[in-house]
């Protein structure tokens, strides 16, 4: 029997390992820096480092790597060991504060968007001891932000980390005003969701589209899908079960608080949840259960794929980012509260998302743009590409008498001592659900479900937290210089409503009457990539980076190109795999049973019996009008492919309008064909037997 208070965190080296091996006074420091975000004493990084190896290497841990998240949204490693000599030439285990504190990487080899030259490789890494390092596979890992020589910075962590401190000061100024004094730090927090598919392995190697794309680029659909509502939440089989066991142990040694797992709509198709934690650690989390998924898959014989759109036709996968403003006195500020005074605290808050969200909804859609999200947003099971926030009817209705400057009708006598009209206690699930919305409130967070399965969670929570900073930063601006707090504050809660309210919405954010809805209220419609990177780097959304010194224009700029030229790539090398898979499989596959065909037809025509060939000649005038149909959709995708596209934004926006419609219309043939040829002579798994086939 496992013993999950032992195993929990077991790997890492968290705040009982560093009381436990740590002098007291350098125990406090780094505490403090923990929970405080204060500057570490560099002083004290060797007697750090020298615990955190003898540590690690009582782990098993033979090397170790500082574990950075560059621009491509995964992580990177290099490993060194503890090995060296020592004067006498004798072999120790040493591991210095320098080597804590920093490492080198080639920083040429990352994608930079133009902000660097090729040649100019150096890069740094640097320990993040906000984030616990751990041990995995015999490697002590060292979160760490990563920069180039000059100081540019080429990854997610550190803007991550500049938003967290940023919503944090502004947040501060707003509770101060509230007189929340006591209220020493405000930590953004996140919950994500995580739903990925699991096919087994031997069917994966026979899919080139999966090995080299991660999706399929052909398959038409089984004869049962989803259609029955029978998976979700069903029983989990013995196999699936085990490799969910397999995966728990391996998160909690990971001290990955994973809390939920169950099967998901799609056959196929399941889901893992966590406790809430930082966003920092969230973010740092959600990689490493990416990575688990993966690895632990193989030693089940499975392969678990994380893009947004594996099979068409069926539920893809999503990351629902639930995210929310924590103190370090324990108060969500997102609860509405018991008494009136935090009501209007929260309804302020409140307030600031809501307009954070109306200007800035094309950032919080670049945020979570990618070629894979393209194919999921917008579906049946994912929300459309415009931006709305549901709050739910008690909510709306309260913003709504505030707006008009009435009072709730459900009490007459309890007032608010700041002058805001009358507030009822507001339940915490005060309302149902909406799955439709891409981003709802859900009593005490923000449930933003655009976010692909496969991307980095950093992207969208810096946004989140810039933007929400910067409304509260106004918010504190007014306030502070205001001779009359009450009055103010009930103008600023009103005209926020007033001029904001078009971003909510309650009802069924698939219909099109909705899409005819938001064109009038003059929301964005940011279908793909190609639309939506291009907003990154507009002139208010440049203004807002610089503001806040989140990044310079270079760095915005470069990200920006970062992200064009991986859209880009993408597309062709899907484009590329298809051509591949089409030209040398599919197309000698379909000549191949028709000239079975016309064999069979040829013996039966020259057979003494007077045998009926109507059925043979109808199937090989279906297949030859197919294959005729495959070869010219070839040839086109082919010429659109070569020569390779640029990489910038007038080449997402060839992706978009020739290659994709391209690469479409080869599927649809293709898939036809699979439908109508022989299952001997199809030379790839079916979507029946990759998703029900175990």
């Amino acid at each position: 029997m496992i013993d999950v208070s032992k195993l929990f965190g077991s790997m890492v080296f968290n705040e009982s390992v560093m009381r436990e091996r740590l002098p007291k006074e350098v125990y406090e420091e780094l505490d403090k820096t923990i929970r405080e975000g204060k500057l570490l004493d560099i002083n004290i990084k060797n007697i750090v480092a020298n615990a955190m190896k003898e540590w690690a290497i009582s782990k098993g841990a033979t090397h170790y790597t500082h574990w950075f998240q560059p621009m491509v949204g995964l992580t990177a490693e290099k490993h060194d060991s503890f090995i060296t000599k020592d004067e006498k030439g004798k072999i120790i285990m040493n591991f210095s504060g320098d080597e804590l504190v920093r490492g080198e990487s080639d920083a040429s080899s990352f994608p930079s968007g133009g902000l660097r030259s090729t040649f100019e490789a150096r890069g740094y890494t640097t320990w993040d001891p906000t984030s616990y390092a751990f041990v995995k596979d015999d490697v002590l890992y060292i979160p760490t932000a990563f920069c180039s020589f000059n100081g540019e910075v080429l990854d997610k962590k550190a803007p991550l980390l500049k938003s967290m401190e940023l919503i944090n000061k502004h947040a501060l100024r707003i509770l101060k005003l509230f007189g929340n004094f006591s209220v020493k730090r405000v930590i953004p927090t996140v919950g994500a969701e995580q739903e990925y598919f699991l096919i087994d392995r031997e069917l994966y190697k026979k899919r080139p589209d999966l090995i080299y794309c991660k999706r399929t680029l052909f398959g038409a659909p089984p004869p049962k899908g989803q259609e029955l509502e029978d998976h979700y939440f069903r029983s989990m089989s013995e196999r699936i079960s085990s490799f969910m066991k397999d995966l728990d142990i391996e998160l909690w040694k990971l001290g990955i608080l994973a809390k939920t797992k169950h099967n998901e709509v799609a056959p196929s198709q399941y889901e893992l949840a966590p406790v809430f934690t930082s966003v920092n650690l969230g973010t740092d989390n959600n990689q490493l259960i990416m990575e688990t998924l993966k690895s632990v898959a193989v030693r089940n014989n499975f392969v678990c794929l994380l893009h947004e759109k594996p099979f068409a036709g069926i539920n893809g996968s999503g990351k629902h980012n639930n995210w929310s403003l924590s103190t370090d006195t324990g108060i969500n500020l997102f609860d509405p509260g018991e008494e009136p005074q935090e009501n209007a605290q929260f309804i302020l808050f409140l307030s600031s998302v809501i307009k954070a969200v109306d200007n800035y909804q094309d950032l919080l859609r670049a945020s979570v743009a990618s070629a894979g999200n393209d194919c999921r947003l917008g579906s049946c099971e994912a929300p459309p590409a415009i931006i709305s926030i549901f709050l739910g009817s008690e909510l709306e209705k309260i913003l709504n008498d505030l707006e008009d400057g009435k009072g709730s009708r459900e009490s007459e006598k309890d007032y608010l001592e700041i002058g805001v009209s009358v507030l009822p206690k507001i339940k915490k699930d005060n309302t149902d659900r909406n799955r439709t919305s891409p981003f709802a409130f859900t009593g005490n967070k923000f449930e933003f479900r655009m976010v692909g399965s496969n991307l980095s969670i950093a992207s969208p929570n810096i946004i989140l937290n810039t933007i929400v900073a910067e409304e509260l930063s106004n918010f504190a601006d007014i306030l502070e210089n205001t001779q009359n707090f009450k009055s103010t504050l009930k103008m600023l809660i009103s005209e926020t409503i007033k001029n904001h309210k078009r971003i909510l919405f309650n009802g069924d954010n698939y219909s099109s009457s909705w899409e005819k809805e938001a064109k009038k209220r003059g929301l964005y419609e940011l279908k793909t990539s190609a639309d939506s990177l291009p907003k990154l780097i507009s002139s208010k959304n440049v203004k807002l980076f610089l503001k806040h010194k989140l990044y310079t224009e270079k760095e915005i700029r470069s990200r920006c190109n970062a992200l064009i030229q991986n859209y880009c790539k993408i597309i062709n090398i899907e484009a590329k795999v298809m051509l591949e898979m089409a030209k040398k499989e599919i197309l000698p596959s379909t000549l191949k049973y028709i000239d079975f065909l016309i064999k069979l037809l040829n013996t039966k025509e020259t057979s003494s019996t007077n045998f009926d060939t109507s059925v043979e000649k109808d199937i090989i005038k279906t297949m030859v009008t197919l294959t005729s149909r495959l070869h010219k959709e070839i040839k086109i995708l082919d010429e659109f492919c070569n020569p390779i596209n640029n990489l910038t934004e007038n080449g997402s926006y060839f992706c978009r309008d020739n290659i994709l419609p391209a690469m479409k219309n080869l599927r649809v043939v293709a898939d036809e064909i699979e439908v109508n040829i022989a299952k001997e002579f199809w030379p790839y798994p079916t979507y029946g037997e990759m998703l029900m086939g175990y």
